[in-house]
Formats: C-alpha cells, sequence, structure tokens
C-alpha cells in the first residue's frame, strides 16, 4: 500500500510538473475578495487577527486569504483560515496544515474524518472534511480542513492533487483553495472533544454557504 501511494504521489508530483510548464493562460475567476467576507454570520462575531508576517506569506503564497477568530454566545472561538491561491501552475501550492503545525509547535495526536451536514452542499448535503486532534504542552485543539477548488469540497490530499491535474486539463484552471476550522478542546469538561467537535461543525454549517462567493465555482463541476 505504501509503495503504491508513493508511485502514486510521484506521478501527480511529475504531472503538476507538466502542469507548470504549460503555455496556456488561465483566465481570471470572477470573485469576491476576502476583504469582503462577513464579519457577523448569524449568530458568529469575528474578530481580525493580525496580517500574516511577511516571512509567513513567503511560504504561504497565498493570492488572497482570510484569517480570523469567530465568537457566538455561549460557543468557544472558532478560528477561520480561507487561503485562496488562483493558479499553482507557477510553483504556488496549497501547504497542508500537517505540514505548518508541527513548526509552530504543535504535534497531531489523532486523525480521522469527519461528515458535517450542510444544506446545498453536494449531492446528500454534506462535507467530508480531515478531523485532527493538536497538541503543545497542556492545550489541546480540533482542527477541521478540506481542499475547495470550483464548487467540490475535497479531504483527501491525493484526491485534490488529482483533481488539479484533471481541472488544469479540462478547464485550464488550477485555482483553489484551503479552509481550516480550529477549536480549543477545553480541559475542565467530561467528553470535551465532542464538545468541540459540535461547535466546530456548527460553525461550519453557518458559514459554508457563504464560501461561493469567494471561492469560484465552475456549474457542475464533478
Amino acid at each position: 500500500m505504501i509503495g503504491r501511494a508513493t508511485v502514486l504521489f510521484a506521478c501527480f508530483v511529475a504531472a503538476t510538473g507538466v502542469i507548470a510548464r504549460a503555455s496556456h493562460i488561465e483566465p481570471v475567476p470572477i470573485r469576491t475578495s476576502f476583504d469582503q467576507f462577513p464579519m457577523q454570520i448569524g449568530e458568529w462575531r469575528g474578530t481580525m487577527l493580525p496580517p500574516l508576517s511577511a516571512s509567513i506569506m513567503s511560504v504561504l503564497r497565498v493570492d488572497d486569504y482570510v484569517n480570523r477568530v469567530y465568537s457566538a454566545p455561549g460557543r468557544y472561538g472558532a478560528g477561520f483560515y480561507v487561503g485562496y491561491y488562483r493558479s499553482q501552475r507557477q510553483g504556488d501550492s496549497i501547504h497542508s496544515p500537517l505540514n505548518c503545525m508541527p513548526g509552530a509547535g504543535w504535534e497531531p495526536v489523532s486523525k480521522g474524518a469527519l461528515s458535517i451536514a450542510v444544506p446545498g452542499a453536494g449531492r446528500d448535503n454534506t462535507i467530508a472534511v480531515n478531523r485532527f486532534v493538536i497538541e503543545k504542552g497542556p492545550d489541546r485543539q480540533l482542527v477541521l480542513y478540506w481542499y475547495q477548488s470550483h464548487g467540490r469540497v475535497v479531504a483527501d490530499e491525493y484526491w485534490s492533487k488529482f483533481y488539479l491535474i484533471r481541472d488544469a486539463v479540462r478547464l485550464n484552471r488550477t485555482d483553489a483553495a484551503l479552509v481550516r476550522v480550529i477549536v480549543p478542546i477545553p480541559s475542565n469538561l467530561n467528553d470535551a472533544e465532542s464538545h468541540a467537535e459540535e461547535q466546530a461543525a456548527a460553525f461550519v454549517r453557518s458559514m459554508f454557504p457563504l464560501l461561493s462567493t469567494y471561492l469560484p465555482s465552475c456549474g457542475p463541476c464533478t
């Protein structure tokens, strides 16, 4: 299984290199800048975080992003980040949170998947996302993240690369985004992880319908 995954990944890397060298000029999708993403989403009220530093931006190389904390009465704060890439042909590619967290001192302690019911999402009104628990010293956090492009939500990194290559060929587009939600796991509650998951999912349900304005679709992409 590991050998097969390695070969598959190598094929994706090679194909991505071919895409990067292609001479086609990508169309610029019509979208709204994240500067206009609402601060109020239902009961959730946003707070701006400091802009990402020049050193972080030099690594991420995103074209647009939003980075805030949203709070609601009786709920934990939800850290919300979306990084949008207009093109991934010239080496500007999405960085998995799993590569960045250890550098900030956070270590993953469990990983899995989570299905979240979101009206109007997909064929069965659900999206499948990555679910991680991370810790640094006594602090623990629940992380949900996924890749989103052309109206499609993908949790698996290999499948996101597959769709990147396919959409580059079919649509001449490589724009995509990483969407991440982080909620703290309190140490003073029984079943604290489940509480954090419920609140993270509640924020996703409120926020997700807004993303289509800021992450361009392509109609019925499959």
